[in-house]
């Protein structure tokens, strides 16, 4: 029997919740998320996690920050002057912008605080620093891909989600 190895393309039914329970992604009602084993499409831990396992195995496991997003970095927290945001735009904490980095890519970045003077940005992922759990079910392993037009390495747990892939 096929198990998940480096190399493969392993599909799977997943559910990812926080510590509380909250459910944060999931592909019911999508399509399966498919994994290039060894590719470094995903967290680190997620993919060890699916190493070995068989068609139709399911599994629950919990990662820790360090195995997912990482702590939290306090120093990716950046203030930006107020009159450097561009016309038209009305800044909320909460809201989630995109920044341009110098070689063209958008990295997410979340209002954390408004003021007349000044922005303040949080830089790092919004899961930085939380556990997340997973319930997931081996539903298909091949050689080759069965997803067209699947993420390419964002690393983001449920897939593509505005890496621009």
């Amino acid at each position: 029997m096929e198990k998940a190895a480096d190399g493969l393309f392993v599909s799977v039914d997943y559910t990812g919740t926080f510590e509380d329970g909250e459910v944060f992604d999931s592909s019911k009602g999508r399509r399966p998320l498919e994994v290039h084993m060894g590719a470094g499409q995903m967290i680190a831990g997620f993919e060890k996690a699916l190493q070995g396992m068989a068609l139709n195995e399911k599994k629950s496991f919990t990662l820790s920050p360090e195995e997912a997003y990482g702590e939290r970095d306090e120093s990716l927290t950046r203030e930006f002057p107020a009159k450097d945001v561009p016309e038209g735009m009305n800044p909320q904490a909460g809201q989630t912008v995109a920044l341009n980095t110098s070689d063209g890519r958008q990295i997410p970045a979340q209002i954390t605080e408004v003021s007349e003077e000044s922005i303040t940005l949080d830089l790092n992922h919004p899961m930085a620093g939380k556990t997340l759990n997973f319930e997931v079910q081996v539903v298909n392993i091949s050689d080759t891909p069965t997803q067209a037009d699947a993420c390419s390495g964002c690393g983001d747990a449920g897939g593509c989600s505005g890496c621009g892939d």
